[in-house]
Formats: structure tokens, C-alpha cells, sequence
């Protein structure tokens, strides 16, 4: 702040600095299709309390008053709905850093509720009144219980009176001790990986540029993570139950930066090849293989097929996977994005050895990470 910003220079002077000007609702639709996401959660509101719609409940401090003058909200709510099939969510900070009612109660070790009753509930039945979002992606405790919050009084309005009651789905984060414990999914923690099957639905919510949830205008290419990275991030997260929420930052003048919106088409293009091993799977019984490392493994019970996702293709064109039961005459398999049936070789009572085609880069149906998908397999 005192090396880029002038003196006296506060935080609500970033306010009118948030311009939106390029802020084209329908690009990033068409953008956020392309990169095969079923769903999306817009930040309506972070820790700073400034709101993405014109709230009755943050006058003078939101995206109508102040900035871009716009209701940004109900503008990307009304291309995603009518430009995509996805399915559109709002995030919610619970607390607010500079709020003093906020302050004031937290001072009285939360034994009032000044800030809850006059500021964040009012905000989150007014969205869910007025978007109807499907996901409530809530945030932010301020190490608060979900008593100051009411978080369950709140909650069981959504899922009994509210106008998304046969719809909404929720996280974990309604106040202190609830997160990875109580919510329709978990989220447990920032870039949550676990790298193994969890018992309850989950959430690994992470972010391209491994330094921020925002725009950082001083980021290096190095700082975002590659293709190859991100691929590996969702067939993780799926294969042991998860769901991938990507973070992008767009920037103050309401831009999706170019370098994002190249990591989301790209994720798009991998997953218009691999996307029967992703889409409506569930975890096998094992997540990954115990020989070749990087192969992970997820089921697609409407065909039955076991999908083999490999992260590197092998020089030698031989794949051997520890955990498949072949079974001689029946059991086939095929490379998303290949036409011919592969040929393999059963290793006793388990595992198996596949002879991969040889194919020049062009012919490669996608550059990074690749699926088999396996019928009669036990």
C-alpha cells in the first residue's frame, strides 16, 4: 500500500477504482462452458463486505453505488442460465474484516449478534430470494460458532421454505469447528487434496495461480500452474470422490486475463476426449494403481467400465496396471479418442500388461494425460 498507493490512501478507496468497464457477461459464459465445467460460484461478497449486487444491507458499498454501477451478479446469472447448462452458485463471506459491528462483537467474545442479524443473514436470504443460486458456497467464520450465526436457522429455511429448497447444494464453513464435519459437501480446507477415498462428498476448491485467489498484476508465468497440473488436480479429486473447484482472479476492469482463460479451454479440450471418465463416475475400488505410479482409476456405472487415467505415456508403449482382474475373451480395452480395441495380456489372477498404439504427436488424441477404459474388468 505505501509503495504503490498515495498517503492516506484506505481501503475504501479501492472501491471506485473497480471499474468493470470490460466486463462482458456473456464471454465469460461462453468461456466457462468451453472449459466443460458443470458448475460455478461467484464471489458475491469476500471478506471486505463489498457486494456484487445492489444490497439493501451494504449501502453505498456495493457494485451498484459504487464502481462499475452494475449488478454484476444478476448479469452473469442471467448469461450462464442462458448461454450454459451449468449450474450457478454464489460464494458468501459470513464475516467482514472492517464491519464494527463485526468488531463489536467480537470484542463481546460474540455474545451479541449485532452483525449477523442486521448485515450477513439479511445479505444471504436476500441473493438466495433474489438468484436463486444452486450452490451457497459459504465462507469466513471470523473463528465465530455457528450459534452467532445461526447458521442452522438459516440453513433449514434453504432446504425447507426457500425457492431453491429442492435444488441448493451447500459446503462446510457455517462457523468455527463446522468445517469438515457438518455440510451437503466438504471442503476442509483451501487446495484440499487428500489423495485418498473420503466416506462424505467433497470439494478440493484450489487455485491456477498458486499464489492468489485474486488478479496479482505482478504474477510470473511460473506462477500459474500448467495444464499438465491441473489435469492431474482433477483426476485426483475425482477418482477419490471429489468434486475441483478452479479459482481464476478476474482483473478490476472486469476481464478474465488471457493466460486463465487459456488454462480453462485447454482443461475444456482435455476433457471433450476424457470426459466419460470424469462425468457422472464414481470412485473404483481402488484410486490409484499399485505398480505404475501416476495411473488413477474412476467407474462409470452406467456402462460399467473402469476408466484408467495415465498422467505419462510410457517410452517403451507398454502400460502394466497392478489393479485390474482381466478376464481372457471378455475383457476389452480402448483409448478414449482411439477407434481399435488394444491389445493386453492378463498377469495372473491380477494385473494386466496393455500394448499402447504407436502414434505420432498429431495422432495423439490429447497431449496431456490419457484414458483406458476397461469392460469385464473386476
Amino acid at each position: 500500500m505505501d509503495a504503490n498507493y498515495p498517503p492516506g490512501f484506505s481501503y475504501e478507496d479501492f472501491g471506485p477504482l473497480f471499474t468493470a468497464e470490460f466486463f462482458d457477461p456473456n464471454q465469460w459464459a461462453d468461456i466457462l462452458k468451453a472449459s466443460g465445467a458443470k458448475y460455478v460460484v461467484l464471489t458475491s461478497k469476500h471478506h471486505e463486505g463489498f457486494t456484487l449486487w445492489e444490497s439493501k444491507y451494504s449501502w453505498n458499498w456495493n457494485a451498484v453505488d459504487v464502481g462499475p454501477k452494475r449488478d454484476l451478479v444478476a448479469e452473469l446469472a442471467t448469461s450462464v442460465r442462458n448461454r450454459t447448462d451449468l449450474h450457478f452458485g454464489l460464494y458468501h463471506s459470513l464475516f467482514e474484516w472492517f464491519n464494527p459491528l463485526f468488531l463489536e462483537d467480537a470484542t463481546n467474545a460474540f455474545n451479541t449478534s449485532k452483525f449477523p442479524t442486521s448485515k450477513s443473514l439479511p445479505e444471504l436470504y436476500e441473493i438466495v430470494t433474489k438468484y436463486q443460486p444452486e450452490i451457497i458456497w459459504s465462507d469466513g467464520d471470523g473463528n465465530a460458532p455457528d450459534t452467532y450465526w445461526n447458521s442452522t436457522g438459516f440453513l433449514a429455511w434453504l432446504y425447507n421454505d426457500s425457492p431453491v429448497r429442492d435444488t441448493v447444494v451447500t459446503n462446510d464453513r457455517w462457523g468455527a469447528g463446522s468445517i469438515c464435519a457438518h455440510g451437503g459437501f466438504y471442503t476442509c480446507s483451501d487446495r484440499y487434496n487428500p489423495g485418498r477415498l473420503l466416506p462424505h462428498k467433497w470439494e478440493n476448491c484450489m487455485t491456477i495461480d498458486r499464489g492468489s485467489w485474486g488478479y496479482r498484476r505482478d504474477a510470473r508465468l511460473r506462477d500459474y500452474l500448467p495444464i499438465e497440473d491441473l489435469v492431474k488436480q482433477l483426476v485426483e479429486t475425482v477418482s477419490c470422490g471429489g468434486n475441483l473447484l478452479m479459482n481464476i482472479g478476474p482483473t478490476h476492469d472486469g476481464r478474465i486475463a488471457v493466460v486463465f482463460e487459456e488454462r480453462l479451454r485447454q482443461v475444456g479440450s482435455w476433457l471433450e476426449v476424457n470426459g466419460e471418465a470424469i462425468y457422472g463416475t464414481k470412485p473404483w475400488r481402488a484410486q490409484n494403481d499399485t505398480v505404475t505410479p501416476g495411473v488413477w482409476y474412476t467407474f462409470t456405472p452406467k456402462e460399467g467400465k473402469v476408466n484408467a487415467i495415465f498422467l505419462n505415456w510410457p517410452v517403451s508403449g507398454i502400460l502394466e496396471l497392478g489393479e485390474p482382474q482381466a478376464k481372457p475373451g471378455e475383457t476389452q480395452v480402448k483409448l478414449a479418442g482411439y477407434k481399435e480395441l488394444l491389445k493386453w495380456v492378463a498377469l495372473g489372477e491380477k494385473g494386466m500388461v496393455i500394448s499402447l498404439p504407436q502414434l505420432t504427436p498429431q495422432q495423439m488424441p490429447c497431449q496431456w494425460g490419457w484414458t483406458l477404459q476397461l469392460t469385464d474388468v473386476d
